[in-house]
């Protein structure tokens, strides 16, 4: 009889050590909460509506306006080098171009970089990256990936995961996926997490092709906008340099159009194909066709971003039939800006307002309060931080970024930045090198104009250049006032801070000084 009671003891004692044991499993993936982020690429704030602008009152934007119902915007986010591929760069590493080696396109992150998904796979995530990951080689700290080669394609894209991986931009080793690209990344993604260990918390990376250009977009969406005209910006007719004192002539639209002759005439050699062609047009002067291309071209855009929020959808219904809403932080946003006719431009890589600026939602009902704005400057080398922190991680050595939760809460810390410091390396004569600095109300760039060397940059060297904004007065940037005497003694300063900033970021000595 004892020797029965003290074999039912120890069964009962080792079912309440493994109960014990589960339930503190249990409890630590309660205090790490999963994330889900979804990247897209160039969804400029212009096109989401929540940021007001021409086309709020246009965009399809139903679930972008449910998240920022339901999260809280920044404002004022921006990225550290307007393209993609660096951008990409610093969201995973929370550092800096010079740092993680991403200066350009076509580059990769060094063989063992740190990253913010190897960072989370150790303290107990599962990661995995779905869609577009735009840096060349195969992706390290994700458990599990299945990304476009290069820049993939709209229609029945190609994903490489680990068993097929192969190097390159074509393809070669990728399946074949039936579909529009956005709709396909998304079901990709909700199946991966529908498959996951519920019992351990998830870094889900999902990111979409879209916006990039060639702006494709499903077949429901292609008569959205067909008898609309959509307004234009201010500075859409600013040819050449403007007239307003900028200092370079910048990507125009037309080259857009000439674009868009080269693919339909000669489809099997050009990069990629557009929608909507061919474009007639005969009969135009200047102005007409510039008009005439950026109805084309905005329609396309908000076209391809209708898909993205239909998507967005997908996920957020998926959280909520799953029962994880709560415990998930959802973030959108898009790798950087992107012009929609300001200056007469498309594309990005600038310090202007429309580049340089990131649309950015999050949302996280156990501890945030929805419906709210943030005017704080966060950068995109933040992000990682801010992972890290809701991790419960302390913050590795090798972010250079900070950890904005706190800001989210409404506590913005009293050493929080005031400016920030951005560069683009990815020189060319017409849209030149540059670093620069932005506070809350100014704007001051430094237009270096040399390639420094690095991939794909010309060799070209432009006459080095400044320009000045005053945000409060021209937020459009339609002004250079680098010569106004008012503007001086603020110049100066500036200047100063943005050596400041280039000693506290660890700038390499070939970046040329200030002249």
């Amino acid at each position: 009889m004892k020797n029965s009671w003290t074999r039912l003891i120890c069964i009962l004692s080792v079912i309440l050590f493994f109960n014990c044991k589960s339930e503190n499993k249990e409890e630590a993936t309660k205090e790490q909460p999963n994330i889900l982020f979804i990247l897209s690429d160039d969804h400029t704030s212009q096109a989401w509506g929540i940021y007001g602008g021409l086309l709020k009152d246009y965009v399809k934007n139903d679930n972008i306006k449910r998240l920022a119902d339901e999260g809280i915007v920044l404002n004022n986010a921006f990225c550290t080098n307007s393209i993609c591929s660096p951008s990409r760069a610093s969201i995973l590493t929370g550092q800096y171009s010079h740092v993680n080696q991403v200066y350009t396109l076509r580059e990769s992150l060094p063989n063992g970089h740190p990253n913010i998904a190897k960072t989370l796979g150790a303290h107990g995530y599962q990661t995995a990256l779905i869609g577009k990951w735009h840096l060349v080689e195969q992706p390290e700290g994700f458990q599990y990936f299945n990304v476009l080669p290069g820049q993939g394609r709209y229609w029945d894209p190609i994903l490489k995961n680990k068993d097929n991986w192969k190097d390159g931009h074509d393809g070669s080793g990728g399946k074949i996926y039936k579909g529009f690209s956005t709709d396909v990344i998304t079901g990709l993604a909700i199946e991966h997490l529908k498959q996951r260990d519920a019992s351990r918390p998830f870094f889900m990376m999902c990111n979409f092709k879209a916006t990039h250009e060639p702006f494709e977009y499903p077949d429901r969406f292609k008569d959205l906008y067909s008898d609309v005209d959509i307004p234009e910006p201010e500075s859409l007719l600013d040819f050449g340099k403007g007239t307003g004192g900028r200092t370079f002539v910048g990507q125009k639209l037309e080259n857009l159009e000439a674009r868009w002759q080269e693919a339909y005439k000669h489809p099997d050699k050009f990069w990629t194909s557009y929608p909507g062609l061919p474009f007639e047009r005969e009969g135009l002067d200047s102005i007409g066709l510039r008009q005439k291309i950026y109805q084309k071209f905005v329609k396309d855009f908000m076209r391809c971003g209708a898909a993205v929020d239909d998507n967005i959808g997908k996920l957020l219904d998926y959280l909520d039939e799953a029962g994880i809403a709560d415990n998930t932080i959802v973030i959108y946003t898009a790798d950087q800006g992107y012009f929609l006719g300001e200056h007469g431009f498309f594309d990005k890589r600038l310090i202007y307002e429309e580049s340089l600026r990131m649309p950015f939602v999050i949302r996280y009902p156990k501890e945030l309060k929805g419906g709210q704005r943030i005017d704080d400057i966060i950068l995109n080398i933040d992000f990682a931080a801010l992972l890290a922190d809701y991790a419960g991680v302390e913050k590795p050595n090798y972010i250079q970024g900070e950890s904005f939760r706190e800001n989210l809460m409404g506590n913005k810390p009293d050493t929080w930045r005031q400016n920030m410091y951005y560069q683009y390396w990815l020189h060319e004569t017409k849209r030149p090198a540059h670093y620069g600095i932005r506070n809350n109300r100014y704007k001051l760039a430094y237009f270096y104009g040399k390639g420094l060397g690095k991939y794909g940059s010309s060799n070209q060297e432009t006459t080095p250049t400044w320009e000045f904004y005053d945000l409060q007065r021209d937020p459009k940037e339609l002004k250079n006032v680098i010569n106004d005497t008012e503007y001086q003694p603020i110049i100066n300063t500036m200047k100063v801070e943005l050596k400041q900033l280039q000693t506290q970021y660890n700038l390499p000595n070939d970046v040329p000084d200030i002249e």
